[in-house]
Order: structure tokens, then C-alpha cells, then sequence
């Protein structure tokens, strides 16, 4: 699938928190739809426009009171960063709507997420600012590592020991005025 695949399929709030919550650990329709409160009809929709993008997999298909049950699993985001890949990526050639629907998509899923904020450690950052090369480099390799390790470290949901955690990133080039 093409990257304008993958940004179509993200364009929604529910399959934003279904990539989240399958990085973690694998689930069937009902596990993610009972998780998020979501319908397990609607769950599998979801799932289903993920696959078709190459987002999610099945990993396993389990027997379940004589009918079967596919597990999904999100893996691509917990593949170690390469600063290389991010350089020389090729913009994304999405209209203009479906840009809108995908930064919509996750300011949308940001203003859930902050409502549920607690107490810990936090960094918030809004900035437009300009940089030499070498240092916008090393911050895209930085931020870029930084998600790849909490993909990879990501568990399945209320596991002993870990806590819910948000981070939201959109990090690019502007033109010049």
C-alpha cells in the first residue's frame, strides 16, 4: 500500500486509538471493541480499512464457541527509526481535504487524550522556529527514536506495572514566506 493509503486509512479518530491500542498486544474485533467501547460490527470495520492499508495484520485466528476470531496486530511503528528513510522520504501527495482529515483525525484524538492527562513527568511543545540542517537532522533522528522505543516497549492494556501514556508528534519543514 502507498503512504496515501495508509494517511486515508488514519483519518479517523477510532483507527488512530485502534493502531495505539494494537501495538501493544493483539486483539480480535470484540477485544478492541469492548476496550475502546466501540461495537465489535464497528471494531471490525475499523480493523478491516487498517488491513486493506497494510496498518494491521493478522497475527493469529483463535476457535471461539464454533466460529473463529482474527487477532490484529500493528507492528510497524516499533521497527528501530531510520533518520536515512525520514530524509529522503518523498512528500505524501494527499488533496488538501484529506490532509485536513488526517491533521483533524489527530488534534481530535489530542484533545481526547488531554482530557484524560494525570500527574508525571510532561513536555509540551508548539514551535516554529528556524534551524540550521544538522540540527533539525538530529531532532527528527531524536523524536523519531524516542517513538519507535515506545512502540517497541508498548504492552497490552492495564499489564502490571505500566501506566497509559500519550505522545503526539507532527514534525516538518514549512516553506519559506
Amino acid at each position: 500500500m502507498s503512504t496515501l493509503d495508509e494517511l486515508r486509512a488514519t483519518a479517523h479518530p477510532v483507527r488512530l486509538r485502534l493502531l495505539s491500542l494494537l501495538t501493544g498486544t493483539a486483539m480480535s474485533a470484540a477485544e478492541a471493541g469492548r476496550e475502546l467501547q466501540l461495537s465489535q460490527a464497528g471494531a471490525s470495520y475499523h480493523l478491516r480499512v487498517l488491513e486493506r492499508a497494510g496498518l494491521v495484520r493478522v497475527v493469529e485466528v483463535v476457535r471461539l464457541r464454533g466460529g473463529e476470531a482474527k487477532r490484529y496486530r500493528h507492528e510497524s511503528s516499533a521497527r528501530p527509526f531510520d533518520p536515512e528513510r525520514a530524509e529522503s522520504a518523498d512528500p505524501v501527495k494527499e488533496t488538501a481535504e484529506e490532509h485536513a482529515q488526517y491533521v483533524g483525525a489527530i488534534a481530535e484524538e489530542l484533545h481526547r487524550r488531554s482530557a484524560l492527562r494525570d500527574q508525571g513527568p510532561q513536555v509540551h511543545i508548539d514551535a516554529e522556529l528556524w534551524v540550521d540542517a544538522q540540527t533539525w537532522r538530529r531532532v527528527i533522528a531524536l523524536v523519531g527514536e524516542a517513538s519507535a522505543l515506545l512502540h517497541a516497549q508498548a504492552q497490552a492494556p492495564r499489564t502490571p506495572r505500566t501506566s497509559p501514556v500519550s505522545m503526539t508528534a507532527a514534525l516538518f519543514p514549512v516553506r519559506r514566506p
